[in-house]
Parts: C-alpha cells; structure tokens; sequence
C-alpha cells in the first residue's frame, strides 16, 4: 500500500510540474470533456471489445510492426541495425506511435508490466533513431543509398506534398502525451519537446512558410501546448492551418485558406484532422475566425455527404469526399481513419456549441462505421467501409498502408473520454454505457455510475453519488433517433413518422422535463444515491435517404437505436442478399442471439428473392424469411455478400441471374487476386466504365504487358460471339481501355484464334462485341495487351 501510495504522489507531482503554466490560461473549450483516466467502463458492449484490443489488437499491431519492418526502420536510423532497407512508405513510424499510444490508454484503463516494459524498451529505440538537434524521420536518418522518392533531397522540401516529415510528428506527440498522462514517465515527452522546438525554430513567419501536407501535426502541437504551457506549439499549430492555401490542391484542402473553406473536399481523413486542429486552436486562443468555416462545413458533410453508418468519404479517387448526394455504397470508401476523425471532430464541435446533434452523428459513426473497421477477434481489419458488397470485401490481416489499423489500435481504449463532459455544474451525459466514473464539478465530487445493456435495450440506470448534497444540473442527452430524426436534417428519415414514448424517472417517479439543444435539463439538490432512469423507444425503424442520394432509391436501411443493421449471405437463403426484395410495410422483429457474433441482436422479417428465368429473362420470385444484422459485425465469417440499403421496390432489386456459359464456366487469368475472378461473369452491367458500384477484375499495377483471362466451360458448347465490357477509371485512376485484344478457342490442347467476321473494336462506356465463325470448345481465352504506361480491367465477359 505504501508503494502505491507513493507512486500515485509521484505521478501527482510530476503532472502538476508539467500543467502548472496552464493554470493562468483562461481560453478553451467552454465545455471540458471528463478524461478517459475518470471512467472505468463495465460494459457488456463495450468492455470486451476494449479487452480484445488490449489483449489481442495491441499485441498483435506491435508485432506486425516489427515483422513489417517499423522497428528496423528505428534501429537502422539509430544505427543497431546494419543495412539501409526501410518499410514501404515515409508514415510508417506513425504505426508504432500509435500503437504506443493505444498501450498507454490501455495500460491506463488496466496495469500491464509486461507491455510497459515491452514500450519503454521501444521508446529508448526510437529515442536513439532522433537526431541532435529534436529531428525525427527514418525515412531520411539512415540516409540510405536510394532515397525513397517521396522523401525529397533535404529536410522539409517535399512536405507539402509527400514527404508527411509532419505528419510523423503530429503523431508522435499524440503517443508522448498519452503515454506521459498514463504513466508518468517523461521518456517519450521529452523525445517530442525535442522535436517540436525544432519546428518552432524552423517554421513560421520569416521562416520556412509551408503547410503540412497531411494534417494532424495541428492536433498534436494543441496536445503538447496543453501538457507543457509553451505556447509556442499553440501558436505553430495556429500557423500551419493560416499559412495552408490558397494555392495548392483541393485534395488536401489547400485550394483555399481555412477560413474560405465553407464545403467539405478532398481527402477525408486529411480534412476531418483539419477541422478537429481548427476547432481545438480556436477554443485555446479564443479567436473564433474558423468558427464559421467549420460550422458551414459542418452542414455540407451532415447534410449531403454522410453515409448512413457515419462514414465520410464516398470515392477512392483520393480517398475523398465526393459532390452533395454522392454516396454510392458498393464503392463506398468510408475509411476507418476517416470515421476515427469524425469522432474526433464531432467530439470538438460538441465541446464548442453543447449541442447534442455532435453527439448524435459521434455516436452513429462510433457504432458503425468505426467499430466496422476492426473484427470481432481483433486481428483482422477493414481500412475501406463499403455498404455493399458481392463476395469482393474481404477483411485483411495486415495492409501495407497500415494507418486504419493502427489507428483502432489507439482509438478504442479512448473511448470512456467520450462518455462525459463538464461545465462548471453542468454535467453532461453524453454516452451511453455502464461505468462509474469520478467527476468534479465546482460544487464538488460527483461519483456516476451508469447501468445499462445499451444498444440492445433501451433502459439506462444513472445512479448519482455526491460527496455531500448539492446543487448542480445533470444533462441528459436524449438522443436523435429516439425522437424521429436519425441524423440532423433531411439527408435521412424514418420511414414511420410514429413518435415512440420516452420516459425519464428520478428515484422511480416519471419526471417532466425541459429540453436544450437536444439535453434533458435535470437541476436539483442531489443527495447519494438518486437515481436517473431514462427508457428509450428501442424501435425497429426503417430509413430513408434523401431523393438526391440516386442509390438509395428504392430501398431502405434497418436501425435499431444506434445500430444500423445489414442482410449478409450466411444468414439468408443461397448466401445472396442482392437480390431480396421487401414489403417497405413489412413487420420487423428482433430478437437477442448471445451466441452469434458475440452476441447481437439479429432483426426478422419476411421477404422476397427475385431470380432471372433462362428462356424468358421474366423474374420468380420466391418468399423467404430475411434476417439482419448489425452493419459492425459483417464479414466475420469469410467474404460474402452484405448489404445495408434493400430494396423495396422491384426496380431497385439485382435478381439472381440466370446460368450461362460464362456463369457457369470455371474463371482463370494471369492474375493472383482469384476474388476478382467472379465480377467478370456476374451478368450486372455496369452504367459506365468508371462504374464501381459492381465488381471488377483488373490488372493494375500492371502496365505495358499482355494479359489474359480464360473461361474453362462445364462442357464443350459452340460459341460464335464476345462482349466484352472495359474498366477505365480515367483520368485520375491507373486503368483505361487495352491497346488490343483477341479471342482464342482451344483445339486439341492448343490456343487457336478465332476467325472473327466482325473487326475488334475497342472502346469505353459500351460493350466491345465481336462475332466469329461458331467454334465448338471447352475454353476460351481472351488476350490483352496493356496501355503502355496503364493497366486495365474488365467490367463484364460474356460469350454466346
């Protein structure tokens, strides 16, 4: 007892020593959020998520760092390590900060040694690969034989471009500010002050003028500000967002100064990190300039450019932002560092206006479109989100581009940060999950403990617990969906406008209440012990989206409370889910499975499947019973088809085509990806050849060579036609239309051309037919020569 006493003093000592010069600072947020280190969450939902990733995510991001490289990078920098080959790409040392970061939160909500040991072990390293004077990027410190190219010849130069020197750095403050208020230890502080005197040194009026190419260092220079008082970081941070346009690229938000910006565009992650460092440097410096920006493009984002999920960014051209209403849902990109930003500034814009339709989109993406990104055994990840898929979705044990995947690392064990919030006696309820939690407020101690199986059930128990009885206000959010409107505005609505009772009790008696801005205002003397209940209408609702969204029409989505669910093969007839169809009047049910996915609610209800005759091409349709599921817990039992919009309307359906050679022929090509093998044959004619709304086969990065791709029929048939239909995602993407093409049959265990009696053609946005004289086979095969400096793909093979 005498050890842990005198260690929690130390650590005491230490943070006052650290966050004394901010006692004077009067500008921040008017609303302060309760740190995750206050709230210790028991939650049936959420708690064993939190323990999967300190138990299996962590461990496992750690060491697929080290065998992919991120460790080597450090010790070759540092010189341990003999050689001068680095990982793939100039972030990488971003991985291992975050997952330090994610061990700090971690170790926070829970002791590990082993793992503190294992981190201290890891901070020396990185420690050792920091040049004298605070400089901190592998990618140039081991000054290897072949620079990578993105990198540029000198410090900085490339920075606005490629180079993310500053990216690096906003991460690694992030991680020494965390694993400094987890455990005291100074180790990886003093690495980053190092390296942010030396930014302070290096930019700025007078100085080097550029802006960070990918955002963030904004974030972080706002974090150390915070923990050290130098307010030389808030100021830097300030200069980075002023001196960023008006003359780059749209693609990183730099076409534009930060106050011009009133749309959201460009890459989504790079700008929700953007708007998260405006929000945080206006509230520290208390210039309100970017106010307006933020809450324009706010609006855009709700209003026109969120999925349903809470995922943002609709293309995978850039990883951007698409135009208003366009949010295609098999190639939707939803990244799940982009959700992890929306959170982020969701969070910041509650904090400014205290308005809970922050909360409300926070908590839509928190339960979707972000926990989507990491699997239930915490060691396969989604770094795109889709909302539909045809079997091409699959969930990775490790990506190259690894940043999706450390960033769930450090988001998750975050979490109880977001469950409170406080403004002298305002106590805010934001979340809701069981926990007990230590908060003071100017009146004093409040202890909180929260009951509840949220999401499943609706009934959440608030127990009260004041040192002494006093005055303050409990604010209550009572959430969007619970009163008719899933999102703020029209982008989505409930399909039955029929308004559920909510009902909110103190000690046991139903209590009126007064609302603001979205809060039930509950101020009284509170004693030990009075408890809060609040029941919510835990509906099964269907949603609408916006006319303008021209891919949802015709469907709807299934939500329960914050859950948005989907149909996936394994629980439906056939293992097909594109073409049901159902009853928008249909009754919905949903009933607890604790033995499925860990444990979910699954919705029932009855439905159709639509499936194509041969001879006709008229459709049968077959009544089936339809289940759903929560969107979060797809793709955990293998490829599949998913999707979250169905159809209620025939039009909108993708019946089951019927068989044809090419549907039923066995698919091979000069590729490895066999998942793209079955797009070719899939009868679904895209409207274009840009089109990413159905599956593809293509040979990128491939250029300049020939390909082929081969069709081995069930038996022989005589075929005297081709279609074929061409992926070209120009101009931005690596695809376009072939040089040349030709159809060979096999012959006698030979590849023998066919006598075409119409002439090859080839084109984009159409079929590309071409006849010959009828040849009886049990193969056909198609030869590709590739663009010279593009690949290309196909769409669509059909043979008749």
């Amino acid at each position: 007892m005498i050890n842990k006493r005198k260690t929690a003093c130390l650590l005491s000592m230490s943070l006052a020593a650290l966050t004394s010069p901010l006692l004077a600072q009067q500008k921040d947020y008017p609303i302060q959020p309760v740190a995750f280190t206050s709230v210790h969450v028991n939650d049936n939902f959420w708690q064993p998520k939190m323990e999967v990733n300190a138990r299996v995510t962590i461990p496992y991001v750690l060491a697929q760092c080290k065998a992919n490289g991120r460790m080597d990078n450090f010790l070759r920098a540092a010189k341990k390590l003999d050689g001068d080959k680095l990982s793939e790409f100039p972030f990488d040392d971003t991985d291992v900060y975050k997952a330090i970061e994610g061990a700090s939160y971690s170790m926070q909500n829970k002791k590990n040694p082993e793992l503190d040991k294992s981190i201290d072990s890891l901070i020396t390293i990185i420690g050792a690969a920091q040049e004298p004077d605070g400089y901190l990027y592998t990618f140039r410190t081991v000054n290897a034989k072949k620079p990578h190219e993105w990198i540029g010849d000198k410090r900085w130069v490339n920075e606005e471009i490629l180079s993310h020197e500053l990216y690096n750095c906003g991460h690694l403050y992030e991680a020494a500010v965390a694993h400094f208020q987890a455990t005291g230890k100074r180790t990886l502080l003093n690495i980053a002050i190092k390296n942010a005197d030396l930014l302070v040194k290096t930019f700025g009026p007078g100085k080097i003028e550029e802006y960070p190419g990918h955002q963030i260092v904004e974030i972080g220079l706002s974090k150390m500000y915070r923990v050290t008082g130098n307010k030389q970081y808030l100021d830097l941070a300030k200069f980075f967002l002023d001196v960023r346009g008006p003359k780059g690229d749209a693609y990183n938000q730099a076409d534009k100064k930060v106050v011009d910006q009133h749309e959201a565009e460009g890459h989504a992650v790079r700008a929700a990190y953007m708007y998260t460092g405006m929000a945080d440097i206006a509230a520290l410096t208390g210039d309100t300039k970017y106010l307006t920006a933020i809450d324009d493009i706010w609006s855009d984002v709700v209003t026109k450019k969120l999925y349903i999920t809470g995922g943002i960014g609709a293309t995978g051209a850039g990883e951007a932002f698409g135009d208003a209403y366009q949010l295609p849902n098999m190639s939707a990109y939803a990244e799940t560092c982009a959700a992890i930003g929306n959170v982020y500034w969701n969070n910041r814009m509650f904090l400014l206006h205290g308005d809970s339709k922050y909360i409300d989109v926070l908590e839509r993406t928190l339960y979707n479109g972000l926990l989507s990104g990491v699997s239930l055994s915490g060691n396969r990840f989604f770094y795109p989100n889709p909302l539909a898929s045809m079997f091409q979705h699959q969930r990775s044990a490790w990506i190259s581009c690894a940043c999706c995947i450390s960033n769930m690392t450090r988001f998750l064990p975050s979490l109880p940060g977001y469950v409170y919030a406080k403004n002298k006696n305002d106590l805010y309820i934001n979340l809701f999950m069981s926990n007990s939690s230590n908060i003071k407020l100017t009146e004093g101690n409040v202890n909180i403990v929260q009951q509840t199986d949220y999401p499943w059930k609706g009934r959440v128990d608030i127990t009260v617990n004041p040192d002494k009885a006093g005055e303050f206000t409990l604010r209550v959010r009572i959430p969007g969906w619970a009163k008719q409107q899933p999102v703020p505005g029209d982008l989505y609505t409930f399909m039955d406008k029929k308004s559920f009772p909510l009902t909110l009790m103190i000690n046991g008696q139903a209590k009126s209440f007064e609302t603001e801005k979205g809060y039930a205002v509950l101020k009284r003397t509170w004693k030990k012990g009075d408890k809060v209940s609040l029941l919510l209408p835990m509906e099964t609702e269907k949603v609408l989206a916006n006319q303008q969204v021209k891919d949802d029409r015709g469907r709807f989505a299934f939500e329960r409370g914050p859950i948005v669910y989907c149909l996936e093969g394994p629980d439906n007839k056939d293992s097909l889910v594109q073409n049901i169809l159902i009853n928008k009047n249909a009754i919905a049910d949903a009933n607890y499975h604790a033995d499925l996915l860990n444990g979910v609610d699954v919705i029932s209800t009855e439905g159709k499947s639509a499936k194509r005759q041969l001879k006709t091409d008229s459709l049968l349709q077959t009544d089936q019973i339809v289940k759903a599921i929560p969107y979060y817990a797809w793709a955990n039992r293998g490829p599949s088809e998913m999707t979250v919009w169905i159809p209620y309307e025939a039009s909108a359906v993708r019946p089951k085509p019927a068989p044809t050679i090419a549907s039923t022929s066995k698919v091979s090509a000069s590729l490895k990806n066999v998942r793209m093998f079955a797009a070719i044959k899939d009868q679904y004619e895209p409207a274009d050849s840009k089109d990413t709304n159905y599956p593809y086969m293509h040979w990128w990065p491939a250029k300049n060579t020939n390909e082929f791709v081969q069709y081995d029929f069930d038996a022989e048939h005589t075929v005297s036609e081709s279609k074929v239909y061409w992926y070209d995602d120009g101009p931005w993407g690596g695809c376009r239309i072939p040089v040349s093409y030709k159809i060979l049959y096999k012959k006698d265990g030979q590849w023998v051309p066919v006598k075409n009696t119409t002439p090859y053609t080839v084109s984009k946005d159409s079929f590309n037919v071409v006849t010959f004289e009828p040849v009886a086979t049990t193969a056909l095969r198609m030869e590709i020569q590739l663009p010279v400096d593009n690949s290309t793909g196909i769409h669509e093979w059909a043979v008749k």
